[in-house]
């Protein structure tokens, strides 16, 4: 009787630790197959890269690189699978690739992005910034030495990681440009996180036009009779807004629960119950930013208004009408995190932070504006202004304490440091498990300016 007990409990600890694993796996397969399925579309129908190079470099790593994907180049998808897991990633002209989740295909395929977008001139034939082309050399900076920090960073993988494409500005000029071979300067590579830094402008813009205001309650439906009702604008933007949030990527968090399973991602961090008082406690929370652009949107009455918004009065005024700035499933711009520029679009975007929220003679940021971005947020130990990191906090020490940036996930950064008038672009795929040297990186770059 003894050992029927024992081995019967033998069986239900089995039973339970199996049940578990299945439950567990059940709920993270959909992020697990969602993040192929995005990362492969995007690439393939946004940047035009090949499947094989996706696959061997930006998915092989984790569950990811056990998933099996098949590429629909007629319809524009990609379906990805594992186990029984399974996820599909559409393309649509305009509003990039859309994840499948919530809203069914068919309601997604009759949408359609407005055509009021062009830029009215053509880069080929005016010169930078607002076109593309480029001056001779400047003096007072070695640009046979940065040709030689370019073929280490890209060629020799000398400062670790994985660079994609490099670029430096030296007071508002291009002194380097550098590609690996598979990519060029037409090439529209992912912004990540450094999307945020795009909100940000998005919102200076609103503020100027007396459309939005930073320190007024946002006044969510949903947060009135509770202490939420208080979180402002300023707070979100600052990442001090208190709502709970987990930002690991690396499990089943709120950040990939809402990137990969949610159709309304800002409604999804609105959702969120207050875990600290607005204003008071730091953490970084991609929820946040969604709210963000969550709250722009509906200041517009339609939404090709809100679409055609974002070119006309930013990536059009700064010699960037390329960019694709994808949305969820509802309709919303992913500001967290799903951008595609060039690496001189990312030049440009901080050209326009180096110059005081100027670009090409035409102020488009707020006068202050860049100046309350790169205030500190009470909470953030000098590290963090308004979706902007800082380098207060000493992170990067080779590199002058005013230097800001935004930065991605796998490693994607734009530093703008105005002591040195310069702007620095690195791209490409440098996770943290192969993270790249950037401090020795600023350092070489900044020895090349002869002050």
């Amino acid at each position: 009787m003894t050992r029927k007990r024992v081995f019967y409990g033998i069986l239900i600890t089995l039973f339970i630790i199996l049940s578990g694993a299945a439950i567990y796996m059940n709920s993270v397969l959909p992020i697990i197959t969602g993040y192929a399925a995005k990362t492969l579309c995007s690439d393939i129908f946004i940047s035009d890269r090949t499947q094989q190079d996706v696959e061997s470099i930006d998915m092989n790593f984790s569950f990811i690189k056990f998933t099996k994907n098949k590429v629909d180049f007629t319809e524009k998808s990609v379906i990805s699978r594992l186990l029984w897991g399974k996820s599909k990633a559409i393309y649509r002209d305009g509003f990039g690739v859309t994840v499948l989740t919530e809203i069914p295909e068919s309601i997604l395929r009759k949408t359609f992005y407005p055509h009021n977008i062009l830029p009215g001139y053509s880069q080929d034939t005016i010169a930078w910034p607002l076109g593309d082309v480029l001056t001779g050399p400047l003096s007072g900076i070695n640009m046979e030495e940065l040709k030689n920090i370019s073929k280490r960073l890209i060629t020799d993988n000398a400062y670790s990681g994985d660079a994609f494409a490099f670029m430096v500005l030296y007071k508002g000029i291009p002194v380097a440009e550098a590609y690996k071979p598979q990519f060029n300067q037409q090439t529209r590579f992912l912004s990540w996180s450094m999307a945020k830094s795009f909100t940000n402008t998005l919102v200076g813009i609103m503020v100027k036009q007396g459309i939005m205001d930073i320190s007024a309650p946002i006044g969510i439906k949903e947060w009135q009779g509770d202490d939420r009702s208080k979180i402002t604008l300023n707070d979100l933007l600052q990442m001090q807004s208190g709502l709970k949030w987990n930002e690991d990527y690396g499990s089943r968090s709120d950040v990939n629960l809402m990137l990969f399973t949610k159709a309304d991602k800002g409604e999804f961090a609105i959702s969120q119950s207050l875990e600290y008082p607005a204003g008071t406690h730091w953490y970084y929370s991609s929820g946040n930013v969604n709210l963000v652009t969550r709250l722009i949107r509906k200041q517009f009455k339609e939404d090709s208004l809100y679409y055609s918004f974002v070119h006309t009065q930013l990536f059009n005024r700064i010699g960037a009408p390329d960019i694709v700035f994808e949305v969820d499933p509802s309709g919303t711009f992913i500001g967290s995190a799903y951008l595609y520029a060039t690496a001189r679009d990312y030049a440009r975007f901080g050209l326009l932070y180096l110059n005081d929220g100027v670009f090409n003679g035409e102020r488009i940021l707020p006068e202050g504006w860049v100046k309350y971005t790169t205030t500190p947020a009470s909470d953030s130990k000098g590290q963090y202004g308004a979706f902007f990191w800082l380098n207060l906090s000493n992170e990067y020490p080779s590199a002058p304490k005013d230097m800001f940036s935004a930065e991605g996930h796998d490693g994607q950064q734009i530093f703008i440091i105005p002591s040195k008038e310069m702007v620095i672009v690195i791209l490409g795929c440098s996770p943290r498990s192969n993270r790249m040297d950037f401090d020795r990186l600023l350092a070489d770059i900044l020895k090349t300016v002869n002050d």
